[in-house]
């Protein structure tokens, strides 16, 4: 969200704060005069709301009524994450990420931003123009620990915030903390769209909003939310003469606007969408601006990725759920074509997207540089949840090999393992010596540790999906599911594995009575080979990257069992990743590996360290699961070359015929990306070079 230099970076009624509740606030009055219209919500007829399903069944995405969806969600709430790899990562989110940011957010400001409009606070404005999106992040981060948990302490909160943020808004239903008061002048200005994130704050507001009315049925926020939408975005802006031009800045909104199509189905939001997704001509900007912000000319125009990735993630978000309300062929067509480009030359093998700092860009193609490489949290975000998206649309298992990969690698690398510290960027290699301090605790441009928040939250949304066939898995933890196959027939499943650690799964299978449908495994991409019994009897055609449909009459007691190859898999990169080249990556299941000087031997540098391997590149490997190592981990030990420091090879240049530098073996220690940097700061890298034969 970079903005230095050349650039910015069921139904249920309920009412928002009225007027008149808002006019016997402390300092109300005064403020209202400074304000280019009356602050505060009016009494009104709420918006209906879809029934179908009710609000709590709803899911990530509620794709009930969506006619492109080959993939319904299943609801956060109907699976529980049992003990196992994400149930740490998830429990400490909860007791500790979330509460910690939102303590955080109060101290810097965020909330007193909001305050300060009704004369609750007299601090001035603080943070850059997309803080209200923080808390709005933070708050769809609350809404989804709220649909797994009732935590009455969080809840509280969030309705005291809620509240706070609805009294700032204006009586013609713009709502923005930035732009009034000194700033009002530049509200919805051009060039303000342009670098002011004032649709990309009340798009991620909606997402929170929906997220939160998901767990509570609360749709005080929502309410807020539609008011912006319906009252004074839509009679004012958009396509026609009559109406000024949008440009979104910031795509985000149109992602938001479409699920609240979902929700409303009011056709101008969905509408609006693809407005802001096509771009308005009456706005121009130079070229380099539609590269840098990813919008403002067709969406169907563009043939690769560039410019800000999570501006490109997002976008590529919202012109996916367009497609799976429109059937659009064009824009399915470049959905395609953008994610041939995503796989093929500009991810990483982590999963994180982003290869340069300036911008927070992309690079050119297979421009993917390690200890320069930005992989923005928020981007590796965008990623999956781009991957859903077109997993939704297709049931196709190479979108959820992606969001596998990103997910334990590229997202799980993004926050500390105690919670409370978290990286922006997440680099393939790293030197402390630089004194760039990798983890933090706050930035300024806070978006990211929300953001990772509020992917933890909703993780047990991504682990099935349903269809008329049957039930999908996509992911594998020990969990289970209490749901129902579209048929309304209930169905519970329940996993028992200890992924990604090794590779074997157990899937119990309970229907509420005996029922003829097909179960889905998803037998990932990574594996060599995969075996799969029904009740002990083996079914053919597992193959990797591919779902294995088991179509049958399944009744309670009925169990599903998997074998995945974990034997650790040595990579090499295309050629033209020149970086690499010498180079090659360890990966282990889903998980991706890298080594940490602290782990090395003494005197170790991992400047002067290579991989000794042989024809068969994955023997040789060690593996030891330390419980007590960095909350538990499987450790990888491989023989390995030290390399001496050499006077002959010393010089900037010298001889090719130079004398080989002296080396002796050493055993070198991997451990899983996700886990760099909870200790001492030290040396990192995932590529390592090969010793010379």
């Amino acid at each position: 969200m970079n903005v230095k230099g050349k650039y910015s970076r069921r139904k249920f009624v309920s009412t928002a704060m009225s007027a008149s509740a808002i006019s016997v606030l402390p300092g109300a009055q005064k403020l209202l005069s400074g304000f280019t219209g009356a602050l505060g919500g009016r009494e009104q007829n709420p918006v209906s709301l879809t029934t179908t399903p009710a609000w709590p069944d709803q899911g990530i995405l509620n794709l009930a009524m969506s006619p492109y969806a080959k993939l319904r969600n299943v609801p956060v709430h109907a699976v529980t994450i049992e003990a196992g790899f994400w149930s740490p990562r998830r429990e400490t989110n909860v007791t500790a990420s979330i509460p910690s940011m939102g303590k955080l957010l109060e101290v810097n400001g965020r909330m007193d931003n909001f305050r300060r409009l009704t004369g609750k606070s007299t601090a001035p404005q603080r943070g850059p123009v997309y803080s209200d999106s923080d808390i709005y992040k933070w708050i769809e981060a609350a809404g989804f620990a709220l649909q797994s948990d009732e935590r009455p302490e969080l809840r509280a909160v969030v309705d005291k915030d809620i509240r706070d943020i609805v009294a700032a808004q204006q009586a013609d239903g713009y709502l923005n903390t930035y732009y009034v008061l000194e700033h009002a002048a530049q509200r919805m200005e051009p060039k303000t769209q342009q670098h002011g994130h004032e649709l990309y704050n009340i798009g991620h507001l909606l997402q929170g909003a929906i997220a939160y009315y998901r767990a509570t049925g609360d749709r005080t926020l929502l309410d807020a939310g539609l008011r912006f939408v319906n009252e004074f975005l839509w009679p004012n802006f958009g396509p026609g003469a009559d109406k000024k031009p949008l440009f979104s800045g910031h795509p985000e909104m149109e992602l938001a606007l479409i699920e609240l199509y979902r929700l409303t189905g009011d056709k101008r939001h969905l509408e609006l969408a693809g407005y802001l997704l096509t771009g308005d001509s009456r706005i121009q900007f130079k070229p380099e601006n539609y590269v840098y912000h990813f919008c403002g000319i067709p969406f169907t125009s563009r043939t690769h990725l560039e410019g800000h990735a999570v501006r490109a993630m997002y976008a590529c978000c919202g012109a996916t759920d367009y497609y799976l309300e429109t059937g659009d062929q064009t824009y399915w067509k470049t959905l395609n074509t953008l994610w041939k480009d995503l796989v093929s030359a500009q991810m990483y093998v982590t999963g994180g997207v982003g290869a340069r700092s300036d911008g927070e860009a992309f690079g050119d193609p297979y421009e993917l540089p390690n200890a320069r490489a930005y992989g923005e949290s928020c981007a590796a975000i965008g990623n999956m949840m781009w991957n859903w998206r077109m997993l939704a649309a297709t049931r196709e298992a190479k979108y959820t090999d992606v969001i596998e990969r990103a997910l334990y690698n590229g997202i799980n690398s993004g926050m500390s393992l105690n919670g409370t510290l978290y990286c922006y960027r997440n680099p393939l290699a790293f030197d402390p010596s630089s004194g760039d301090k990798i983890r933090n605790e706050w930035y300024d441009t806070t978006c990211c540790p929300p953001n990772l928040e509020r992917t933890l939250a909703s993780l047990p949304g991504y682990l099935y999906s349903t269809s008329n066939e049957g039930l999908y898995v996509h992911l594998y933890d020990n969990s289970s599911l209490d749901w129902h196959l579209e048929n309304g027939t209930g169905l519970k499943i329940r996993q028992r594995t200890n992924y990604p650690w090794d590779g074997n799964a157990e899937v119990a299978v309970a229907p509420a009575e005996p029922a003829e449908f097909t179960l889905f495994l998803r037998i990932p991409g990574w594996t060599d080979t995969a075996k799969v019994a029904v009740n002990g009897k083996a079914a053919a055609g597992a193959t990797a990257g591919q779902y294995l449909a088991i179509r049958r009459r399944w009744s309670n007691g009925d169990t599903a069992t998997l074998q995945f190859d974990m034997a650790p898999q040595v990579l090499e990169a295309n050629a033209e990743v020149v970086e690499n080249n010498g180079r090659v990556a360890v990966q282990r299941g889903p998980l991706v590996y890298c080594m940490e000087q602290i782990d090395q031997g003494e005197g170790v540098a991992l400047k002067d360290v290579a991989l000794s391997a042989g024809k068969d590149s994955s023997s040789g490997f060690e593996e030891t699961f330390e419980k007590d190592l960095l909350g538990g981990v499987l450790v990888l030990r491989h023989p390995g070359t030290v390399y001496e420091e050499s006077a002959d090879r010393s010089s900037l240049y010298f001889s090719h015929n130079a004398p080989p530098r002296k080396s002796r073996p050493v055993r070198l220690t991997f451990i899983p990306y996700y886990a760099w940097a909870n200790r001492a700061q030290t040396p990192m890298q995932v590529w390592t070079p090969m010793a010379r034969a």
